[in-house]
């Protein structure tokens, strides 16, 4: 039973270090702030090795992880909400631009201000190529709500892109 422990930490440790950037990419999407979405992975990452001995099937490592860096975005926002600053884009007007480029910042910002029962799913789903199958997992959610919120989101953003309706 301990090496079993010892294997899930090791395999634990090397998932986190080889998969930072995606854990960054996911805590400033819900935080929307640098030093937000540090301290949240920071938190996650040692709330992790802190509780490994709760994984109870390795193969789920990753869904366990999102689950726990979620969690603590979430809980993060609730706490510091006020005190969290927008960072201000920072745009060079020299820079090379593509009308394309617009609309995919616009469609990221509309994400960004769904609720979070849709955020989570849709980040999760095109931004981190999950399976609705891992969102369940990590949201704790029935696979058939997953769904019925992905489908939701997107016709909120759908919406949202024709001008229609204000997230």
């Amino acid at each position: 039973m301990k090496v079993l422990g010892e294997s899930v930490y090791a395999q634990l440790t090397e998932y986190i270090t080889g998969s930072q950037n995606s854990f960054y990419r996911l805590a400033y999407s819900y935080l929307g702030n640098r030093e937000a979405a540090l301290d949240a992975v920071q938190n996650s990452v040692c709330k992790a090795l802190e509780n490994y001995q709760s994984i109870r099937n390795p193969e789920f490592l990753k869904t366990w992880f999102y689950r726990v860096l979620a969690n603590e975005c979430i809980a993060y926002r609730k706490k510091y909400q006020r005190d969290l600053p927008l960072e201000e884009k920072l745009v060079q007007k020299d820079f090379y631009y593509q009308k394309e480029f617009e609309a995919g910042l616009n469609l990221y910002e509309k994400v960004n201000r769904l609720p979070d029962k849709f955020k989570t799913i849709i980040i999760l789903h095109y931004y981190e190529d999950m399976t609705l199958k891992e969102i369940s997992e990590i949201t704790n959610v029935n696979l058939n709500t997953v769904k019925t919120r992905l489908y939701a989101g997107i016709k909120k953003l759908q919406k949202a892109m024709k001008g229609e309706e204000l997230l």
